[in-house]
């Protein structure tokens, strides 16, 4: 065996070594800037976001991947205490999902979901502080970017980048004599 094949055994014997604990992983993680998740952490975001802004005749939120802005906007904008504060709420989140309907959120059903998320609309819920910040973060940030998306601004309302048009057929001395009289 020559120098070259067997440095690439090697390299393939380390690749797949470094590569293996991921393959086996049971529940992966996505890595973001300041914090990890877990796809249970995402899947319970989506879910939460697609209640939210379901879909019907126009896109929801999984088609627009409101989930993800969720996460990025939580990365890039917000400081670590509020970061931590989220993962608490979402902690207990699950415990009072589980507490009311012994199943996670993701096994409810359409009913049982929003029935769930309307319980936060009220202002005394009850709820930590916590557990209400956790919720309406993932409110704030879907609608937020639901508003700001292609689609929205595309199809729903459309963007004009100067507001009012030019009218040739306006008189001149119509207009002046409406502002005088």
């Amino acid at each position: 065996m020559d120098r070259r094949t067997a440095l690439k055994n090697l390299a393939l014997v380390i690749g797949s070594a470094a590569l293996l604990p991921r393959c086996t992983e049971h529940n992966p993680v996505t890595h973001f800037k300041n914090f990890d998740v877990t796809n249970d952490q995402q899947s319970l975001v989506a879910d939460m976001a697609e209640t939210i802004i379901p879909k019907t005749g126009t896109p929801g939120a999984k088609d627009l991947m409101l989930d993800q802005f969720v996460w990025l906007m939580l990365d890039d904008c917000t400081k670590k205490d509020d970061q931590k504060t989220f993962f608490k709420g979402m902690g207990e989140f699950n415990d009072l999902t589980k507490k009311t309907y012994n199943k996670s959120f993701a096994d409810l059903d359409k009913k049982q979901k929003e029935d769930l998320l309307n319980t936060f609309e009220k202002k005394s819920n009850g709820y930590s502080k916590e557990l209400n910040g956790f919720f309406s973060t993932v409110k704030g940030l879907t609608v937020f970017g639901y508003t700001e998306s292609k689609y929205f601004m595309t199809k729903e309302i459309v963007y004009e980048l100067i507001p009012g048009r030019y009218n040739a057929w306006l008189p001149v001395k119509n207009n002046i004599a409406a502002k005088n009289g």
